[in-house]
């Protein structure tokens, strides 16, 4: 069984493969589709954008497509960045600078004041037009300085008191455990199963 995960970003891809590990099913990436074209994601929560994105790609592959987005909340900020974290820092989108703009707007808030929240939200489409939502979160705060190297986005100063240790210095495993992105995809694999059991699939283009 196929699917696309409308993403091109290589971690987002690993993360579904590890969850998807005993489920036959293998993910396809943007990478896969020639000339693809990125998606204005101009929705003003993360379900719109992930919407956008999935609706698209189940178009231009006829494979069930899931998309996600996610972002990064921030108290001290009034929950920005949320649907900006990708290009927070501007165009085109870069994790440093992206980092390097938080951590400076965030210079004089105290530890206590820097409870932040990974948000995701995950949309399947199928290619007979039916869409399924799924959400996660979890809580954590934003440190001073960067700390780890596996990770990718704002997981760097991203702290989870849970493992005492950012996102960046987890495991994939230990990610999947507590992530956001994870919380949403593991909600998504019983939707996957209900739709194979119904032969709801098409194997599209690929």
């Amino acid at each position: 069984m196929k699917i696309i995960l409308a993403t091109q970003n290589q971690g987002k891809v690993r993360e579904l493969r590890e969850l998807l590990v005993d489920e036959e099913i293998e993910v396809l990436s943007l990478l896969d589709i020639p000339d693809w074209e990125d998606v204005v994601e101009n929705g003003v929560t993360f379900p719109d954008n992930a919407a956008l994105k999935a609706r698209v790609a189940v178009r231009r592959t006829g494979l069930i497509a899931l998309a996600d987005d996610s972002g990064l909340e921030v108290d001290a900020l009034d929950g920005a960045p949320g649907v900006y974290s990708a290009r927070y820092a501007g165009e085109p989108k870069d994790d440093e600078r992206n980092n390097d703009k938080l951590l400076h707007l965030l210079e004089t808030i105290p530890e206590d004041k820097r409870t932040a929240r990974f948000r995701c939200a995950l949309v399947i489409a199928t290619p007979f037009g039916e869409e399924y939502l799924t959400e996660g979160a979890v809580e954590g705060r934003i440190l001073t300085l960067r700390r780890g190297s596996d990770g990718f986005g704002y997981d760097p100063v991203f702290f989870i008191p849970e493992f005492a240790r950012t996102m960046a210095e987890l495991t994939l495993t230990e990610k999947n455990t507590v992530s956001h992105r994870a919380q949403a995809f593991r909600k998504v694999i019983p939707i996957l199963r209900d739709l194979k059991d119904k032969g709801n699939l098409l194997q599209g283009e690929f």
